[in-house]
């Protein structure tokens, strides 16, 4: 216990550069409020499902909804039913067992909808693709438009594969 106290005593304080922060995104936002309102007309609501993943993806996921990326002060939220989404947002390779269900799902969801593919199982399979219970990529079950790279992609990946799917939809509407 006293070497403990002892080195944290003589340590001092470390003096290093602050990092530099990647805010470039917040900049971004007020024009993705003006996209989601003249493609919706109000907040864009998102059904996450996970279709088989490690969950690397859902805790990058749920970190958009901290404060720092404040997902919901950009108008943007999650809900619990595809009957209330205008995106599904699918993590993970696409299963046997969770195939029907993300059909389901996407039956569900009102048109106009989104798909985005978010990680590389759910992009190409990923390191399960040649697994006996895998059906493979999300694209061989439903049409992609948005496909977000990366195990896992960051917040920030996330947050722009979202925006790039707003401004397609955005963009066909016009």
């Amino acid at each position: 216990m006293w070497q403990l106290i002892k080195q944290i005593a003589t340590t001092g304080t470390p003096r290093q550069a602050r990092p530099d922060s990647v805010d470039a995104w917040r900049v971004e936002g007020e024009r993705l409020r003006q996209d989601l309102l003249d493609t919706l007309g109000r907040a864009l609501c998102i059904r996450q499902i996970d279709a088989g993943s490690c969950n690397g993806c859902e805790l990058e996921i749920g970190a958009l909804g901290n404060a720092w990326y404040n997902l919901e002060g950009l108008g943007i939220k999650f809900v619990a039913s595809p009957r209330h989404a205008d995106l599904l947002l699918v993590t993970g390779p696409l299963t046997l067992n969770m195939r029907d269900a993300v059909r389901d799902a996407y039956e569900a969801t009102p048109h106009p909808k989104l798909v985005v593919a978010a990680g590389e199982c759910a992009c190409t399979g990923g390191m399960f693709r040649d697994s006996y219970a895998v059906s493979g990529p999300l694209s061989t079950l439903l049409p992609v438009d948005v496909t977000i790279p990366g195990c896992p992609p960051t917040p920030l990946d996330l947050l722009r594969g979202i925006l790039t799917a707003v401004r397609a939809k955005n963009a066909g509407a016009a």
